[in-house]
């Protein structure tokens, strides 16, 4: 039976910004800033659609392999594009959020990250989380190592160890798994984002760029989920 249920939790990989732009003949760097732009109306149509939690990788921790020109534009635009979003963030009432190993960063960067989340923190309608030097291996392993660290401690039983456990040392403690992946841009893989999280989640892949993408194609993937018969392993 076809479900109207909305997802809960939509995560979107935001792929193609660079390649969009060279397409037209123009430089990388102008397709993460046009990129940055479309969170602008993703997140509104968010909030239209009564979609309670967002997730955007922004930016991986395999992305440090990329040249410090295109990582220095990366940073200052991530500066420059939060702070100028905090109306969009107020206006509808949109609560912002961070996961990933935000300490690389330069300390005016994670001062504004952390001004932006204390500012939006009572806001209700969207949770809209930025993964940030974010990676699952990266997630799961420092979960690991903080569970080994309470067991040593006589804080935790490893007997006592579960699922839910694990689940309250992960970087999205306080959201729930991921309904609908969406990725950009053509490519077919999720990329080390929100493995655990993802278990269950339905996938949609778009061949257009991020840079492309509408609010008409965030409505598609949802109508698509919800045509979708979802079992969970069972029948």
């Amino acid at each position: 039976m076809v479900s109207a249920v909305l997802p809960l939790h939509i995560a979107v990989i935001m792929d193609g910004n660079g390649r969009w732009a060279l397409s037209l003949g123009k430089k990388r760097t102008y397709g993460h800033y046009i990129g940055s732009k479309v969170v602008d109306d993703i997140t509104k149509e968010s909030v239209n659609l009564k979609i309670k939690y967002l997730t955007l990788y922004a930016f991986s921790t395999e992305n440090w392999k990329r040249p410090k020109t295109e990582i220095k534009f990366l940073i200052s635009l991530l500066h420059t594009q939060i702070t100028k979003k905090e109306n969009l963030f107020k206006e509808n009432n949109v609560r912002f959020n961070v996961i990933g190993d935000i300490s690389v960063f330069p300390q005016r960067t994670r001062d504004m990250l952390e001004n932006t989340i204390e500012k939006t923190k009572n806001n209700k309608a969207l949770t809209l989380t930025l993964a940030l030097n974010y990676g699952s291996k990266l997630e799961i392993t420092a979960a690991c190592k903080k569970i080994a660290h309470d067991t040593e401690s006589g804080r935790l039983q490893a007997c006592d160890i579960s699922e839910n456990t694990i689940e309250k040392y992960l970087f999205t403690k306080d959201m729930p798994d991921v309904d609908l992946l969406i990725r950009t841009g053509g490519e077919k893989r999720i990329s080390n984002f929100l493995l655990w999280q993802s278990s269950y989640a339905e996938l949609i892949f778009f061949d257009k760029y991020w840079p492309e993408f509408t609010k008409e194609d965030l409505r598609d993937a949802v109508h698509e989920f919800q045509h979708r018969k979802r079992r969970f392993g069972g029948l």
